[in-house]
């Protein structure tokens, strides 16, 4: 079975107050097999930048010690702690080594628990696009490759005329407001 294009999307929220709202609109759209969420955490950062994970599933803490964390092996926290977290980046350097894999150097890695401001919270999503697979594979048959990616910024759709200045600004208010009262 071919795996889809995976993106880490990560959430930060001032005071996290979830309703289950977000984990509806995922199940909705795995019911339309747009997207699978292939794990999923919640990250607690106190004042002092302390950090506390919770794995979002309905996973016991040994289940999901056993399962293991997708999302934490890829950003190198370790559920088990530093143990498991060191335990699992030997783990992962050794198979990339294996199969010939170019692991990037420290300057290329993005340090997701470092962008997550003290006193809030991040969800962090692990989602496969299943929607992108049969693109991803035309774009492969036609000999191309990702070259890079990211999501644009609302206030850079107003150049291209995809929204108002006022829907910018309003959009990009939601993206910015736990930054810009931390």
């Amino acid at each position: 079975m071919a795996i889809g294009p995976v993106q880490l999307i990560v959430l930060g929220f001032e005071q996290p107050d979830f309703h289950g709202e977000i984990i509806e609109e995922l199940e909705r759209l795995r019911e339309s097999d747009t997207v699978r969420v292939i794990d999923a955490l919640a990250v607690y950062k106190d004042a002092e930048g302390e950090i506390e994970v919770k794995h979002l599933s309905n996973l016991t803490k040994d289940e999901a010690i056993e399962v293991g964390s997708k999302v934490a092996a890829l950003i190198g926290l370790g559920i088990e702690g530093e143990e498991g977290m060191e335990a699992g980046a030997e783990i992962g350097a050794q198979k990339a080594a294996e199969e010939g894999i170019n692991v990037f150097s420290d300057e290329e890695a993005w340090d997701v628990l470092e962008e997550i401001p003290n006193d809030s919270a991040a969800a962090l999503l692990l989602l496969e696009h299943h929607w992108a697979v049969p693109l991803r594979d035309a774009i492969a048959r036609a000999g191309g490759f990702r070259v890079s990616d990211g999501f644009i910024s609302p206030l850079d759709l107003i150049e291209i005329g995809l929204v108002t200045a006022e829907e910018a600004k309003e959009l990009h208010a939601q993206e910015r407001k736990a930054v810009a009262t931390a």
